[in-house]
């Protein structure tokens, strides 16, 4: 954490006399200590005055200095100091190898242990701290985080693609991001650029004062490279964290301000735009506390509250989210509440709708530093719902500075992966879900119908209408969740329907249905209907078969048919056309039975008076019979014993035949 206006918002309710960085620049005037006599006095004075940088380079050299044994515990005193430095520039890495020095040389701070925690979301390190103080709130959120996360890395990521933003990035801090206005073409942000205004660097974090930076869409929709905003807004102060009035002629920004005559603060200014240009900043009165600190502010999508983050009487601990009404800021300053602030640091708020709350915090459990989070505010208005944004949106470093562009896409700020700490800003997107149903239409034969029609109805009120293409080919694009309604049908065949439902799983899905569409003009076979032997009575597993048959003729309402059954060339000619004359009446029978109108079935018993003839289906499966021949008792008779069977099955089945089009039409 390098950067100061980033900082103020990380510096937990544990840091007792250390205050919100920028709070503690005003002690600056105390500034002329040397650093390079490297005394241990120096490196104490320039901590409290909150200039980190300058501090971690004094304790370093203090500590390589104590070498010998009896130096053992003021080595580690030394160790404790330094990790704070590196903890408050937000070196992880370098604070946690501190904090282990410190403890190794017994410093007498159990704190030690929670800063390792905090440093290396390290759950032993909390278990070792909460030994010492088993009530800690933030120690007990911590082991939760840490348990969550390790969680987390064993349970799918959540689809969003995190990327840095190279394009608006420096060699040093940039972040907080945030769109001008609807139109999404005007990226600002706050920069510790080396071209920032001002020659000076600051003592807190060893970079140049912020400034801010904006970058603007070319005609081509191409971001361009960021400049510095026009106008008289950047001075050699810290300016950054910006949001704009819905009209975007005003802005809000957090400002760091030296007065001679009192302690430096970090307080919201504004700032009205004329044509491209910004005015100079003007303080923006919320309080007549002049004590706490104020920043991060963001402007409800109505323009009706500033949300904004501050360390002021009256919170939860460390800084809060707070709210205020810009028409009428007298009597309507308002804490957003528990469910929203913690004990720990809620900061950078951001308010996508009047009622969805972005934030960062590290109070509620994640997976280190500070986390995004998700608020939603109920119907009755009374209660938010919190909920961590999860991995890969957060890491294990601090992720803070929200904003949304089109969809569910934006920007963020983040450390992470950096190992000197420096913020940047990177791209984030939820790619659309591509879920899709798709399938052939064909007849019987698996041939491809072209130009079939296929509709789909969705309960979510969705009308779709598709034509197959030349092979028989369809899609249709789907939603999550919903229950679907599918009519296939073309000129010359029946209409078929199908339903399902999509499920609600977060990730791309492409189901598969094919719909088989009978001929109206040809007898169909009816597949998967069985019998008794050598009788008419229908067996179990042909009920699927038959509940198809009778589904298919309800949603071909003005169709009549005749149900024939056939038998193979064995037996007299008298014998297979009774049995087979009563096994289509048992058919017709099942069909009354399922509501089908009797008036619309005929049925009729040909034994083996009509022998099949192969179809291309048929010569697929069987290819020793050549498609068109009729397999007639001659034929069958002058075959290898193991075809004739083949045949005398194929010969064996339940037709229907379409005999009209227009029952009950007239």
């Amino acid at each position: 954490m390098t950067n100061p206006f980033h900082h103020i918002s990380r510096i937990s309710a544990r840091a007792g006399g250390i205050c919100w960085l920028m709070l503690l620049a005003a002690m600056l005037a105390l500034a002329g200590v040397s650093c390079k006599s490297a005394k241990l006095s120096t490196a104490n004075e320039q901590l409290e005055r909150g200039e980190f940088f300058d501090a971690s380079r004094t304790y370093r050299k203090v500590y390589n200095k104590l070498t010998k044994r009896e130096d053992r515990p003021l080595r580690g005193e030394v160790a404790y100091k330094l990790a704070t430095c590196y903890r408050r520039l937000n070196q992880a890495n370098q604070a946690a190898a501190a904090y282990q020095n410190a403890i190794r040389y017994q410093y007498p701070d159990s704190m030690a242990y929670y800063w390792l925690g905090r440093s290396l979301q390290a759950l032993d390190a909390y278990n070792t701290f909460l030994s010492y103080s088993p009530d800690d709130l933030l120690a007990k959120e911590g082991a939760r985080g840490c348990r969550m996360a390790i969680q987390a890395k064993q349970a799918p990521k959540t689809r969003y693609v995190v990327k840095n933003a190279k394009m608006f990035n420096s060699r040093r801090a940039d972040f907080a991001p945030m769109f001008l206005d609807k139109k999404f073409d005007q990226l600002f942000f706050t920069s510790t650029t080396e071209k920032a205004m001002g020659e000076a660097k600051s003592e807190i974090t060893g970079m140049k004062k912020s400034d801010i930076y904006v970058s603007k869409k070319d005609e081509q929709g191409r971001w361009q490279r960021p400049e510095p905003v026009e106008g008289e807004l950047n001075t050699e102060m810290d300016e950054g964290i910006v949001s704009f009035s819905p009209d975007a002629q005003t802005m809000y920004l957090t400002k760091a301000r030296r007065s001679p005559t009192a302690n430096t603060s970090v307080e919201i200014f504004t700032s009205r735009r004329s044509d491209a240009t910004w005015g100079s900043a003007q303080k923006y009165e919320i309080t007549a506390d002049t004590i706490s600190a104020v920043g991060h502010p963001a402007v409800s999508p109505d323009g009706k509250y500033l949300y904004f983050s501050s360390d002021m009487p009256g919170g939860f601990g460390g800084k809060d989210i707070w709210r205020v009404a810009i028409g009428e800021r007298i009597g309507s300053l308002e804490n957003l509440g528990p469910q929203i602030n913690t004990s720990g640091d809620e900061v950078f708020p951001y308010l996508r709708t009047d009622s969805v709350l972005y934030f960062s915090s590290d109070g509620h459990p994640g997976f280190g530093g500070l986390d995004l989070f998700k608020a939603t505010l109920n119907s009755t208005g009374d209660r938010w719902s919190v909920e961590n944004l999860g991995l890969p949106m957060n890491s294990a470093g601090d992720d803070f500075g929200i904003t949304f562009g089109e969809g569910e896409s934006g920007f963020l700020s983040s450390n992470r992966g950096d190992r000197k700490g420096y913020d940047h800003i990177f791209s984030f997107e939820l790619p659309e879900l591509k879920v899709t149903i798709s399938g052939w239409v064909m007849d019987k034969d698996e041939e491809p119908i072209p130009k079939a029609v296929i509709r789909i109805v969705g309960d979510d009120g969705s009308n779709q209408k598709e034509v197959a293409r030349d092979d028989g080919s369809f899609s249709f694009k789907l939603e999550r969740g919903v229950k679907y309604v599918m009519m296939a049908g073309a000129k010359g065949y029946l209409n078929v329907k199908q339903e399902f439902v999509s499920d609600t799983a977060e990730e791309d899905a492409d189901y598969a249905v094919d719909f088989i569409l009978a001929s109206i003009s040809k007898p169909q076979v009816v597949e998967n209907i069985f019998y008794d032997f050598d009788r008419a009575t229908l067996r179990p597993e042909s009920k699927q078969a038959l509940d198809e048959m009778a589904q298919m003729l309800r949603d071909n309402p003005n169709v009549t048919i005749e149900m024939s059954s056939h038998t193979d060339r064995k037996g007299s000619e008298a014998y297979n056309i009774d049995l087979s004359h009563r096994r289509a009446k048992s058919v017709v029978d099942y069909l009354i039975s399922a509501g089908i109108a009797p008036d619309r079935l005929k049925w009729q018993g040909y034994g083996k008076t009509v022998p099949k003839t192969v179809t291309p289906r048929i010569n697929r499966e069987y290819p020793q019979f050549p498609e068109g021949t009729v397999l007639t008792e001659e034929f069958i008779s002058t075959l290898p014993e193991a075809d004739q069977e083949a045949a005398d099955q194929i010969n064996r089945r339940t037709e229907f035949q379409v005999t009209s089009i227009d029952y009950e039409m007239f």
